[in-house]
């Protein structure tokens, strides 16, 4: 026993130790009390000049200041854990002298089997990412803004004619919900018999091809008839022009049973 754990030893000594610095990305350790212990060459000059030394620093000095409480607290719970740690985000104060969003990857350093005694992670600059995600909400809740405050009911559908969205007026015409109707065909939950003016009868593959307008009927959640004028449209793929679904406008004309 004593010759196999003298040459487990000599092997673990022997076992060369990762060059951070070869890393392409920011690499930190932190200890149990959250002070920075070693960083690589990209960490380094990442950091802030102003901000003096990054060895010996608290690694919450970097952070934005309504980050702080909860991230040490976070920490501060993660070392009495002893679990492995999750992916997280943090406004991180750089060189750039702006505070950027970095998504840190960690994993504890381990004194023994289990007790932790701090952390390694390497950052990668999501802050791109970041403002390209917030830009899409706002345009989308924008849209759900405009598509609300629409008098007419809107469908808009897929391809396939699968309900991917509609309005309240769409709701108080059909009789269904919002959440009831999306991700429903339209021909299963509100069968519409329409007819182009001028033209043959209007149907999904005819409303892909090109605008239409013209009367029709749609049966409602109480099997009711409503009928209404209709214009539809295909919805283009901006990037490669292909069709993706179809915008349906309706107006109430007048219901009968």
């Amino acid at each position: 026993m004593k010759r196999n754990s003298r040459s487990a030893s000599t092997t673990a000594a022997r076992r060369p130790t990762l060059n951070i610095d070869h890393l392409p990305l920011p690499y930190l350790e932190i200890d149990a009390q959250g002070i920075v212990t070693r960083a690589n060459r990209a960490a380094l000059t990442l950091h802030h000049p102003e901000q003096g030394d990054l060895i010996g620093r608290s690694g919450w000095d970097m952070l934005a200041i309504d980050e702080k409480d909860l991230s040490s607290a976070s920490f501060l719970a993660l070392m009495a854990s002893g679990e492995e740690p999750p992916i997280v985000c943090r406004s991180i104060f750089d060189r750039s002298g702006r505070f950027r969003t970095y998504e840190l990857h960690r994993s504890l350093i381990r004194k023994g089997r289990k007790k932790a005694a701090g952390v390694r992670m390497i950052g990668v600059d999501v802050t791109a990412r970041k403002n390209a995600l917030e830009e899409a909400q706002r345009t989308c809740q924008w849209l759900e803004n405009a598509m609300q405050s629409v008098a007419d009911a809107v469908i808009l559908t897929d391809a396939l004619g699968v309900i991917r969205s509609v309005n309240p007026a769409a709701e108080r015409l059909s009789g269904w919900s919002a959440n009831e109707l999306t991700g429903m065909a339209i021909d299963e939950v509100l069968p519409v018999q329409a007819r182009p003016r001028g033209g043959s009868v209007l149907d999904l593959q005819v409303m892909l091809e090109l605008p239409c307008s013209g009367m029709a009927t749609v049966m409602t959640r109480e099997w009711r008839q409503v009928k209404v004028e209709i214009s539809t449209s295909p919805i283009f793929d901006k990037n490669n022009g292909s069709v993706s679904g179809v915008a349906a406008i309706l107006r109430r004309a007048e219901s009968f049973v």
